[in-house]
């Protein structure tokens, strides 16, 4: 699909991608990280400092505004690969220019990248740079003389050039590949056949390589709405890449293998390699693994094969570097790159373990084949320590100690030695006798389409789907020094030997020229793994394309070599560089922070309001399991008694029955590769016989077969009402082995999910590993069943609202025999389930974590002699066990029952369990609806802050303030990163703190956090002998311009602090003007008269001062000298103060000043003026409350905008602190409050205390 750039320069600068229908637009917002000029540093973070943020808007072309874009030099892009952002400009990285290489199966296509475009979004400055492609063969980064100077070192450096030249060059370099028909990260095995879109949040990330620059948009697809996230799947605008090699061979009908009948249309051969991104990097930058477990290099290679008849073959291997930590340096000759192993042992099994346990869940069993050489001492250390650290994985320690169930096994090949002789490499081949076995056992993937027969209604009609048959349960794991030229030819032999098994299976064989075909696929797919990582195409590869060496291809080997020298010395810093950048590892590096401020908004408000468009409805599920033992004539007896059990009326016909079966037919090894389903056809007839006979006596509708799945004798079948169809969709099949190591489909699970209206339900029918002893065999077996077992969009099975496992998990009872028969006799159930392995194995976490068993209430199901009650008589005397169980788990589903039937026809007992489940059903209309109301009236509150509006961004708020809303009615918004809601209207802050005199400091002894109890004071006095007092600081909380004029009354200074002094009035003086503290107006035997109270009024509407300790932090104030306190007089006092010289007063008070003053300075929280009334002068503040008790704002005096330290409780005054030679009446005295009068104790009672809040 073409997809148009479209870009907007004014009022602020966007860029669209548009589609024939819909539209991603992307606007810089200009609140974020300014430029920091630092080239290393990609920083665009979601919540960092110097965080780039952008808006982003999804919408159908109907509903936005593109007149005013313009298209970008008529460029058509293939999709984004997403966003980065160098030296502070944000970039949108398009996909300009790409190629089809690749036709894997009808409708599913690989594109080749040949060509990037970067488009910035927050500049104008880069449009009329790189438009031209990218020459294939760069001499920019030469000086004069022909060396290698790195990217933009060259002594000629354009000082325009563009600063994502680095990446678009190693974006553009042909070894990068997207599809935008599946999901390229994954293997044919692990991905759905009928997946019709690729969904970009189920990629594999270990194989996606521009995953850190899509994240933001994955996140911001995550917010979309259902109907939206498939709108933008479908677009193909988002673009998943990955790096390494892919390619279609076309295989004539004359030479295929497998030839479609009367139809002559030629088969597919295609070769895909997906390179690792988790430790990506050059030759000698990226060596060996790290401690996550990830190797350099490393490569999932997989060879598919699909014939016109809709067969298609498919087969993984691997490579990658020797899983040890260790480095080895660059060097011009060969003797000086040494290999150097850094951590012992000891330090490095945890990764190493690491590495091979993530290889299990993802492949099955491992066959590693190590290529080093014996005779070279660097390699043969690593040969050795490779070799220990097999021995030591836990993946290889078994009870009886045989090799039976050894997932990792070892093959030493030195490559080298085996192809010195006459035969050249032509010995290599040689490696099959030691890999062959392995080969026949990890099988392959195969599937074919096969015809069913639908009825839908009156007409019958015929639907073609493919059926997987096989799946490939193991992989050889190859690697040499570099895994490159020895590791492809022996992947090219081993590639060959399993399209060998296949057609040995399918009776036929393949022509010289197929083969001639595959080989030069092979070394196509050498070469781009070898220029990727060392620079060159691979050594050998004559050999591997031709099937001999010829003296051309020695000549060429040779040039190879010296150019990788070259390379691997002087080039290889600077594309590890790049590569790192591309990955979002330099220092600094976060995604890009998206964020679409109204959608965000609306999809907030509709999950808080879910209940106005959802219902809830309670149905019915009965699941069953039985194991068949192979038995077949239990066919015709009557099953009610297990399928239609004795249970209330109501549960009678449940909405779904879920039945699985194991052992349906005989486990022998010619059963165990292959499945018919003919035996499981006729038990799911005899199973909905049952069910229907039921549900007419009660009155019912009839049962349908909803899905059936099977893997050799496991099987699981689902039935639902014919009424309940209507609200079941999205119904799939998956299945995984686990059977021999994952070699087989004797053991296994077969799953089923579906969505019951708008709740996701699961069925796992499961058989686990035999043997008493093998309880950690059958808890591996569970983990690699939930994690390997996939659905479509990579969905797993605890996706899922309710899961339900049923199945013979194996697990048995920790007693012996003779013990297991008396408390079954006697009835002890309780003293078995405590033996019960699964219930111990449940208990220590380490299998079916998070599921839940109901109570067991009947005997152990497993092992009867058939056709009676007695336990297995036989000369294996098999413990009775409770091998059949159904667990579960989710927070809507209860379990009612959980019994066994008295079915006798198998050695096993038949177990069910019935639940009700909660299903949530969602009236997407009315969701919709309110979507649009929420959307709309959002629009009207906040303005058109859309990424494609035309407002423009500095003129509004808006923006800023979306998201961020108040805690509580009547609180303002919380402040955000512009918008600091008590700055409103451009008013200044200021602080309340004032020192009581000139004399006295923050105490730095007191602790920095406000609440914290201490004993300290706020203040300490440290007088200043010989130096003139300062003036009170100009334009605070407390100081005031008072005109002593015509006042006949003293105004005392007193201090609302924990240390106070206190200045007796003065005679006045007619042309004096200073400023004075607020008045203490406490009960206190002060000389404050009336008349000075009511014209000096509380700022915050108190007529008296009520503080406790303040709250000041002085942490980072210094320790001063401690100097002795003098005693002094009152009367000295105010002379001292009375005799400063009047600073001046840029701010008048009108109510104390007789002529025309400015208007006062206003600050955000004073209360608003009433015009019939005089303005109120500053008083102290209240008393400092603890955080418990105050209240928001809005709720104090004035007009709802008091102060956060308001209160309008009554509270007795504050006595004057200790240590200060004040007495209870406020004059000055010789005497401390440290002698405790008991009349002065008296008067603290009716304090409150500060305490810290828990």
């Amino acid at each position: 699909m073409s997809i148009r750039i479209l870009i907007k320069d004014y009022p602020h600068r966007a860029i669209a991608l548009s589609t024939a229908t819909h539209a991603l637009v992307l606007r810089h917002s200009p609140t974020s990280t300014e430029h920091n000029g630092n080239a290393s540093s990609v920083s665009l973070g979601s919540n960092g400092s110097g965080a780039a943020r952008c808006m982003v808007e999804f919408a159908h072309l109907d509903g936005m505004d593109l007149s005013d874009y313009r298209p970008l030099n008529s460029v058509n892009a293939h999709g984004t690969l997403g966003l980065i952002t160098v030296n502070g400009d944000v970039f949108l990285v398009v996909v300009n220019g790409s190629r089809k290489v690749a036709d894997v199966r009808p409708g599913e296509t690989v594109q080749r990248i040949h060509s990037v475009g970067f488009y910035c979004l927050n500049s104008a400055s880069y449009d009329a740079m790189l438009n031209d492609e990218v020459n294939p063969y760069p001499t920019d980064t030469l000086d004069e003389e022909g060396y290698e100077m790195g990217f933009g070192r060259g002594k000629t450096e354009n000082p325009m050039e563009h600063p994502c030249l680095a990446l678009k060059k190693l974006l553009s370099s042909g070894t990068f590949y997207y599809s935008s028909d599946f999901d390229l990260t994954r293997r044919l095995q692990e991905r759905s056949t009928d997946g019709a879109t690729v969904s970009i949040d189920s990629l594999d990330a270990g194989f996606l390589w521009n995953s850190y620059m899509i994240q933001p948009l994955v996140d911001f697809r995550s917010r979309l709405s259902p109907r939206e996230k498939q709108a933008l799947d479908n677009s193909g605008i988002l673009t998943s890449a990955i790096r390494g090699f892919a390619l279609t061979v076309t295989v004539p009908s004359s030479s295929s293998p497998i030839r479609a009948p009367r139809s002559g249309l030629p088969s597919q051969m295609t070769l895909i390699s997906r390179l690792s991104c988790r430790r990506a990097g050059t030759r000698f930058n990226a060596r060996g693994i790290d401690d996550d477990g990830n190797v350099a290099n490393f490569v999932e290679s997989e060879t598919i094969f699909y014939a016109p008849t809709g067969l298609c073959f498919s087969y993984t291997q691997v490579r990658g570097s020797v899983p040890l930590f260790w480095e080895q340096a660059t060097g011009l000759l060969p003797g000086q790159q040494k290999i150097t192993i850094t951590r012992s042992p000891e330090a490095t099994q945890p990764a190493f373990d690491k590495h091979f346990e993530n290889l299990e869940l993802s492949y099955g069993a491992i066959h590693v084949v190590n290529l080093l050489s014996n005779e070279k001492p660097n390699e043969l250390e690593l040969t050795h320590r490779y070799r220990h650290h097999i021995r030591q994985s836990p993946m290889n320690y078994t009870h009886d100690e045989t090799k039976e169930h050894e997932l990792i096994k070892l093959t030493e090949y030195d490559f080298h030695a085996e192809t010195r002789g006459p035969g050249g490499y032509e010995m290599a081949s040689m490696i099959q006798q030691w890999i062959h076995d392995s080969a026949d056992g990890f099988a392959y993937y195969l599937s074919e389409e096969i015809e069913e027969h639908a009825r839908s209604g009156e007409k019958e009609y015929v639907v073609r789907r493919p059926t997987t048959i096989l799946q490939q349960e193991g992989v050889f794991r190859t690697n040499c020094l570099d895994c490159l030229d020895r590791t492809n030819l022996v992947q090219t032999i081993i590639s060959k030997m399993a399209l060998e098994i296949f057609l040995s299976h399918k009776s036929t064989g393949a022509s010289q020229d197929f083969w001639v075909r595959h080989s030069s696929m092979w070394a196509d797919n050498g070469d781009a793994l070898s220029r990727i990582y060392a620079g060159t195409g691979a050594l050998k590869s004559s050999f591997t394309r031709h099937g001999k060496m010829s003296l051309a291809g020695a000549l060429a080997d040779a040039r190879k070599s010296a150019t990788r020298m070259y390379i691997n010395n002087f080039a290889d810093k600077g594309r590890q560089n790049t590569i790192d950048m591309l990955l979002g590892r330099l220092m600094g590096q976060v995604p890009v922070h998206l964020y679409d401020p109204i959608n965000d908004f609306v999809v907030a408000e509709l999950n808080k309001r879910s209940a106005e468009y959802s219902e809830n409805e309670v149905i019915h599920i009965l699941a069953g399991t039985f194991n068949l033992n192979g038995k077949t004539h239990g066919l015709h007896e009557d099953l009610s008694p297990w399928l239609c059990p004795d249970v209330p009326s109501s549960q009678q016909c449940p909405e779904i029955v879920a039945v699985g079966f194991q052992e349906i037919v005989e486990l022998s090894p010619q059963q165990i590769m292959s499945t018919d389903p003919a035996r499981r056809q006729a038990w799911e007839t005899a199973v909905r016989n049952c069910l229907n006979e039921n549900a007419a006596k009660h009155g019912q509708e009839e049962y349908v077969l909803l899905r059936g799945g099977q893997l050799v004798g496991a099987s699981l079948s689902v039935f639902v009402r014919a009424g309940s169809l209507k609200s079941i969709k999205n119904v799939e099949g998956s299945l995984k082995k686990t059977g021999m190591s994952g070699m087989a489909g004797n053991k296994g699970a077969v799953a089923i999910r579906m969505e019951y209206a708008n709740t996701s339900i699961c069925f796992v029918t499961a058989h686990l590993a035999a043997g008493f002893a093998n309880y950690e065999e059958r808890n591996r077996d569970y983990k690699t069943i939930s994690h390997g077992l996939r659905f479509q969009r990579n969905r797993s099975i605890e996706d899922h609202n309710t899961v339900v496992w049923l199945g013979d998990f194996n697990y048995r009872i920790g007693l012996n025999n003779e013990k297991v028969q008396k408390l079954c006799q006697v009835g002890d159930l309780e003293t078995l389930y405590e033996n019960d392995q699964l219930n111990l194995q449940m208990v220590a976490g380490l299998t079916f974590p998070y599921y839940s068993e109901a109570r067991i209430t009947f005997l152990p199901t497993y092992k009867y002699d058939i056709g009676t009650d007695v336990y297995d008589t036989s000369e294996k005397a098999r413990i009775p066990a409770w091998c059949d169980r159904i667990l579960r788990k989710g927070d809507n589903i209860r379990q009612i029952n959980y019994d066994c039937a008295p079915l006798r026809f198998s050695d096993h007992r038949p177990v069910y369990a019935t639940f009700q489940c909660l299903i949530s059903k969602i009236d997407e209309k009315r969701k919709e609806q309110l979507a649009q109301e929420l959307y709309t009236r959002r629009k009207e509150v906040v303005g058109d802050t859309r990424a494609s509006s035309g407002a423009t961004m500095e003129d509004t708020d808006d923006e800023d303030l979306l998201g961020y809303e108040s805690v509580e009615p009547g609180l303002p918004p919380a402040s955000s990163d512009r918008r600091k809601w008590w700055l409103d209207n451009g008013l200044p802050a200021r602080s309340r703190v004032q020192p009581p005199s000139s004399d006295h400091i923050p105490n730095p002894k007191r602790p920095s956090n406000p609440f914290t109890p201490s004993p300290e004071p706020d203040w300490v006095e440290v007088r200043r002998m010989g130096k003139p007092e300062p003036p009170p600081a100009r334009g605070t909380a407390r100081a005031q311009t008072a005109d002593f004029n015509g006042v006949g009354t003293s105004i005392p200074s007193s201090r609302t602090s924990s240390t106070t002094s206190l200045n007796p009035s003065k005679p006045p003086n007619p042309t004096a003007r200073k400023l004075i503290a607020p008045p203490f107006n406490g009960n206190s035997t002060t000389t404050t008269t009336t008349t000075t109270n009511n014209q000096v009024s509380h700022l915050d509407g108190h007529n008296d001062l009520r503080r406790t300790t303040s709250s000041a932090s002085t942490r980072s104030l210094p320790t001063l000298p401690h100097r002795p306190a003098q005693h002094q007089t009152a009367s000295a006092l105010t002379r001292e103060i009375s005799h400063k010289a009047a600073p001046p007063v840029p701010m008048k008070k009108p109510s104390l000043l007789g002529t025309p003053t400015p208007p006062p300075q206003c600050y955000r929280d004073d209360p608003d003026p009433d015009p019939n009334m005089t303005r109120p002068q500053p008083q102290p503040p209240p008393l400092r409350r603890s955080m418990a008790d105050r209240k928001p704002v809005g709720m104090g005096v004035g007009n709802g905008v008091g102060s956060l330290i308001d209160t309008s409780e009554e509270r007795p005054a504050l006595p004057p602190r200790t240590g200060t030679r004040l007495s209870a009446g406020g004059r000055g005295s010789g005497r401390s409050l440290m002698d405790d009068e008991p009349e002065e104790i008296e008067s603290l009672k009716g304090w409150e205390v500060l305490r810290p809040i828990r």
